[in-house]
């Protein structure tokens, strides 16, 4: 088993608290020989997973979870469209994310159909209709979809979009059935939800959502892995890659049939892939700019599917401290003023509490002189929205709140990470 020595020392050292019997714990089921079969099934809470995913997810936030999924799932069709829903990301790590980021839902989609094109033809309509049928409420709100790919060079916004990147759909858009940019010439290009479909890429759904169980807001989102059924019975990703596992906790063990047909066509080597993947993000995330939170979360699962066991069991400790709050509340200091935005039928009461628990968070997490710079600008947002006031003028006052708190966030997470010597050498080797 590894040994927690440099672990429980560096904790002190930097003042966080390490529960030792349970890191103990984690680290010896980990060092363990692996279960004969990778996945594994709570038969009594109806969940399923890999095996060192579930030893991450708490189940008592399942009924929570399960509301939300309801809100962002897309259904069957007998027949024609199998799914299985999943938690992925901070939700389903919840035992040890004791701040959790985003909302993160992972939806496989199978579509059975004669051809890849009216496969392409479901999936638009399954996603638009799912997007038309939640555009929003007093306990949502549905914010972009991600959908289909640009065939060439565009200008939106008066930002230039490369050529293969995907589409983003706002609820009119959607409506529509068409977004309009320009091309580099500035002579206008219109792209159909139909075109887009025919090339969907990397498909995605957002909301906001005001949860019941928190009374606060959350976002939302799911991510779908699309594959085709044929005719023949081969499954075919319409993305042209197949997902992998390692991340993701079932909600259902209805779903178990439909997950083991998906998942059969993964290589043997899915997981060396997973790993390099997530060591690309790492990667990326600590370059300019860099975010040391998101690196941190990548990190984790790296170590942690690559047997890098003491580097792992730091990092969950480092979810648990109260700076880490502060990697939440940058994510929702944007869904609070999206939440407020015309149009939306939020309450404000839970905007305005959404807000309150932020500056909450903000005050335990920051010394007194660190949390003037975030307070300031959230105060002023706050008025903002008591007095009613031009969204357009709020805008100053989120982008000062969050690049404070971001700065806080990667100065928390990079002292900490680097504070472990195997840690910090890993970090170096990235820089090559």
């Amino acid at each position: 088993m590894a040994d927690l020595s440099g672990i429980i020392e560096s904790a002190r050292r930097l003042g966080i608290e390490l529960d030792e019997a349970e890191a103990a714990e984690w680290l010896r089921v980990m060092s363990a020989p692996a279960p004969s079969g990778d996945m594994v099934l709570d038969h009594r809470r109806g969940v399923y997973g890999h095996w060192v995913t579930m030893l991450d997810f708490s189940p008592e936030e399942l009924e929570r979870f399960r509301a939300i999924g309801s809100l962002v799932e897309i259904p069957d069709r007998p027949g024609e469209v199998e799914t299985a829903l999943a938690l992925s990301g901070s939700a389903a790590q919840s035992r040890i994310q004791t701040y959790p980021g985003d909302c993160d839902f992972f939806e496989r989609v199978n579509i059975i159909a004669t051809t890849r094109e009216g496969a392409c033809e479901i999936l638009g309509d399954l996603m638009r209709e799912k997007v038309l049928a939640t555009p929003g409420g007093v306990d949502h709100r549905f914010t972009e979809a991600k959908f289909g790919s640009y065939p060439a060079h565009v200008v939106r916004g008066g930002e230039t979009i490369k050529a293969g990147s995907p589409i983003t759909w706002t609820l009119d858009e959607v409506r529509a059935g068409a977004i309009e940019a320009e091309a580099p010439d500035g002579s206008p290009v219109a792209i159909t939800w139909e075109e887009a479909a025919r090339d969907p890429g990397w498909c995605k759904l957002d909301w906001i959502v005001a949860d019941p169980f928190r009374e606060r807001l959350a976002n939302a989102s799911n991510m779908l892995d699309v594959t085709w059924e044929s005719p023949e019975g081969q499954i075919v990703p319409l993305d042209g890659m197949l997902d992998a596992y390692y991340q993701e906790v079932y909600l259902e063990a209805a779903s178990v049939p439909i997950f083991s047909k998906v998942t059969r066509g993964l290589l043997p080597d899915a997981l060396d892939d997973y790993v390099r993947a997530l060591e690309g993000e790492v990667r990326k995330h600590v370059h300019d700019p860099a975010n040391y939170g998101k690196a941190a979360k990548r990190m984790y699962n790296v170590f942690r599917f690559s047997g890098r066991y003491r580097e792992a069991a730091y990092i969950r400790e480092l979810f648990d401290e109260p700076a880490a709050a502060l990697y939440q509340v940058a994510a929702l200091i944007r869904t609070v003023d999206e939440a407020s935005a015309e149009g939306s039928a939020i309450d404000d009461e839970t905007v305005l509490g959404q807000l309150d628990a932020l500056m909450d968070s903000v005050r335990v997490a920051m010394t007194a002189e660190e949390e003037t710079k975030v307070l300031e600008p959230l105060a002023r947002l706050r008025e903002s929205l008591e007095a009613d006031e031009d969204p357009a003028r709020r805008v100053g006052f989120v982008h000062d709140a969050r690049e404070e708190v971001e700065r806080e966030v990667n100065e928390f997470f990079l002292g900490r990470l680097t504070e472990l010597e195997e840690i910090r050498d890993y970090l170096e080797s990235l820089k090559d």
